[in-house]
Order: structure tokens, then sequence, then C-alpha cells
């Protein structure tokens, strides 16, 4: 068995867990943060045995969209700079750890 825990945006996470959820896979969600861009992220966490964890990839990646954002510069600037100035980040996709097992119960 595996503990499958993925890290995604926030914006991703419906469209991931409906899709999970259709393959009558469990999953838990928790809100948690970003350290970088202190937006808004997902972490979902589902045990499943070893030959479903392809299956739960294949969900995530499919679901969770990488994309560009503009964020702008925390940089200072001299008040005379009307347009302040910006920098692009990619954002979303998922960070998928999976870890091995060694008890499971539900009581």
């Amino acid at each position: 068995m595996k503990l499958v825990l993925a890290i995604m945006s926030k914006e991703d996470s419906g469209v991931v867990m409906n899709a999970l959820t259709e393959e009558k896979i469990q999953v838990t969600k928790l809100a948690t943060t970003g350290g970088f861009l202190k937006s808004g992220n997902t972490t979902l966490i589902t045990g499943v045995e070893d030959s479903k964890v392809k299956k739960v990839i294949d969900i995530i990646s499919k679901c969770s969209s990488k994309r560009t954002q503009v964020m702008p510069s925390t940089m200072p600037m001299d008040m005379s700079v009307i347009n302040p100035l910006t920098f692009e980040v990619t954002v979303g996709g998922a960070t998928i750890f999976v870890l091995n097992v060694e008890q499971y119960e539900k009581v």
C-alpha cells in the first residue's frame, strides 16, 4: 500500500478530486499555503494499493495544469516610476510524493 501526497494549486484541486472520486479513489483535502507566492494551495492525501499509484498520478497530471502568471515585483521603486516592474512565474501543476505504508487500519 502507498500513501500519495499531492500539493497543487487550489484552482486545480476540485477537478482532481472529482476525477479521483469517479475512479472510486477516496481522497482527503487539506488547505495549505505555499511559501514563495504565499497563495492558496491544496494538499490531497490518498492511500491506494500499489497497482493504483500510476492511475492516481496520471489523473493528477491530467487535471492540474501549469500556466504562467504575472506577479508584481517587490523591489523598492523610485517614486517617479509609473508602471511597477513585473515578472512571470509558472504556477499550477503538482508536486507528488509517494510513500510506503507499513500498516493501515480503518476503525
